[in-house]
Formats: structure tokens, sequence, C-alpha cells
């Protein structure tokens, strides 16, 4: 990407507070909110996600956004670019036949659905989140749309918490905005 990209990323980087001791104690939480409650850095943030998605994954095909900040940014983000936008979220929140993937997390499991209807073999889908820390929702999404047939052409985040090392556990090229330590 070039210098304005960069300009563009350093704007945004800028607009989104850290909330320190949230949502327990000793946990500082990057709030993408503070950024987006103004409309000059929405169409910013929709502007650097088409033209990163324009520039690595050209062919895509459905953007699929996790539940549920990146049910924020997959909308906008499809229509833009006039593809598909697939929502996963947690068990039992979808109406109509799903597809469902157990994954393990921590303490315990959690399971993930898409609509079965909404997803065919070799449909070229990009995972979009507002986040990557540990990394496991995004890599059960992934096996999840495996588990469809879909070709996951790589995930994009707008913030990536590099010391959690999330990206280890993801199977598919990712791309980060904002990069924290």
């Amino acid at each position: 990407m070039d210098k304005e990209y960069n300009d563009k990323v350093a704007q945004l980087k800028s607009r989104i507070k850290s909330i320190p001791d949230f949502p327990k104690q000793g946990i500082l939480f990057w709030d993408i909110f503070s950024a987006i409650s103004d409309g000059a850095t929405c169409k910013l943030l929709q502007g650097l996600l088409v033209q990163t998605v324009r520039c690595k994954y050209p062919d895509v095909e459905a953007v699929v956004g996790l539940e549920s900040r990146g049910f924020l940014f997959s909308f906008a983000l499809a229509a833009e670019l006039e593809i598909g936008c697939l929502p996963v979220r947690k068990k039992g929140k979808l109406p109509g036949e799903v597809i469902s993937y157990k994954y393990d997390l921590e303490y315990g499991s959690d399971i993930l659905e898409i609509q079965k209807d909404s997803i065919r073999p070799g449909l070229k889908c990009l995972i979009i989140d507002d986040l990557i820390a540990t990394g496991g929702s995004i890599a059960a999404t992934t096996k999840l749309l495996q588990q469809c047939g879909a070709d996951v052409v790589g995930c994009l985040v707008v913030m990536e918490l590099k010391s959690l090392d999330g990206r280890k556990n993801i199977t598919v090229p990712v791309h980060s905005l904002i990069q924290y330590d």
C-alpha cells in the first residue's frame, strides 16, 4: 500500500480510544465504537476497507461478517463491492437450516453457524471482523466455511493485538489495518 493509504490508517488509529480495565481488570480495550461515532471516520474506515479488498482480495465473491462487530463492516463493504454479505453467528441466532461448527475456547466451547443456503462450494469468501486477539473465532469461522466447501481467500480486520499472536491459529492470509503490541 502507498503513503496516502498509510496516512489514512494513521488517522483512523488516532481516533480509536483505549479503555483500561475493560471488560475486566488488567485488560486494555481498543474501542472501535469511539472512532465510528464520527461520520468522517466511518467514511475513512469504509474507504480503507474497500481499498484493501480491491488491492489484496480482488476476486472475493462474499464478505463474511463475524458476530457482532464484524456485521458493522460486512454489509457496507459488500454493498460497495456489489457482492454477497454472509453473517456467521452463535448457535441458535439464525433462522432456517444452518451448518454448525463447534470449537474450543479457553474455558469451554462455543458453536458458530451459517445459513446453509447462503453458501455454495467454491464461493470465494473474505472474513471480516473488528479485531483479532487470540484468533479463535476467526479460525473457527475459517473451518466452518471450509466445511461448507467455500474458498476462504483471507481475513481482514481493523485491529490486531500482536502480543496475543492470534495469526498463528489462522490458516488463511490475514490483513490488519492497525496493529497494537
